[in-house]
């Protein structure tokens, strides 16, 4: 027998204590909350002093764990999205195995950067589809201060630092169920969005290049990807499941940009009720974004059991994600 339950079983979230408002980045560079908060949606972002992206999922995996009552040694898998790991090996999942004590559990990172949670996603749901029950952790997180130029204000104003992320099971204590799902890759535009170059300085190198850790964007190229792909995306994905754009309970998109977000909406039902939206808090938090809201949403009692939920990422690669499910 195949499982196709897909079940979650609980939600999670966490966030840096230090905030930093537009009106301290006005003190950094040339930029005003005025200019960011028309641009962007964003008001402040959360970001780390001292910890590091396995630290933020390591939190992130306890409160799950306490939240849906499992122990550490009943989890089968562990899958973190982040663009923003520790190291280069050990993954961040690794490390939160370790941190938790979950001996049983088979861990990797996805790097999908800001699709990267609705990519794991549909790997969690290919892990969990054997022929016995499984639970996994899935956890977006991200330490994204570190890879910012806080002089540039093209891309410092813009991000943040955070962790959500999921428990799912494919067991039969929920109602919850995979709908339908869309991927695509575009790797020919991925020089749009970058960060991150590790450069190369090995003795034997014919052309040795530098580091150079941050962000660079050409934010009309991705603005313009953005509010085309993803409501395409959207409907491939709600055509597949035989839905309709008001059979959606909630739209969860990354959080990248209000007006990106205003976009989608005004594309696909001219309305924003269906979307939720939480960048004013945290700015893009990358593949913590989804998670973060979806945590954010199940925690006020806004998502209720049995809501179809649409989750879209995308971004750097380029890449875009949508899954459809029933919580």
């Amino acid at each position: 027998m195949k499982f196709e339950n897909f079940n979650i079983l609980a939600t999670a979230g966490y966030t840096p204590e230090r905030v930093v408002p537009n009106s301290e980045l006005t003190t950094m560079m040339t930029t005003s909350d005025e200019w960011i908060v028309q641009r962007t949606g964003i008001h402040q972002r959360h970001v780390v002093t001292a910890e590091r992206t396995s630290d933020l999922c390591t939190r992130v995996a306890q409160q799950l764990l306490q939240r849906s009552g499992l122990q550490a040694t009943d989890i089968d898998y562990i899958v973190v999205a982040t663009m923003s790991p520790d190291y280069q090996t050990p993954a961040v999942s690794a490390q939160v195995q370790g941190n938790i004590g979950a001996t049983k559990a088979v861990a990797l990172d996805v790097n999908a950067a800001c699709s990267g949670f609705v990519y794991g996603l549909q790997v969690v749901h290919r892990l969990l589809m054997g022929d016995s029950p499984k639970t996994a952790l899935l956890i977006g997180g991200e330490t994204l201060s570190r890879l910012v130029d806080w002089q540039d204000r093209s891309t410092a104003v813009l991000f943040g630092d955070g962790a959500g992320g999921v428990v799912l099971t494919s067991a039969l204590a929920q109602d919850g169920a995979f709908i339908a799902a869309d991927y695509r890759t575009m790797g020919e535009q991925g020089r749009y969005l970058t960060a991150g170059a590790n450069g190369v300085d090995s003795p034997f190198a014919s052309d040795p290049q530098p580091v150079l850790p941050f962000f660079k964007m050409n934010g009309r190229r991705v603005y313009n990807f953005a509010i085309k792909q993803v409501p395409a995306s959207l409907r491939r994905a709600l055509d597949q499941g035989h839905l309709a754009v008001t059979d959606v309970d909630y739209f969860i998109l990354h959080q990248a940009n209000q007006r990106i977000i205003e976009r989608i909406a005004e594309d696909l039902t001219g309305s924003m009720t269906q979307f939720p939206v939480n960048i004013g808090q945290y700015g893009n938090t990358a593949a913590a974004s989804e998670p973060l809201l979806l945590n954010q949403l199940v925690a006020s009692h806004v998502i209720k059991r049995g809501d179809v939920l649409a989750l879209s990422g995308f971004g750097g690669g380029l890449t875009i994600g949508t899954m459809i499910l029933r919580y």
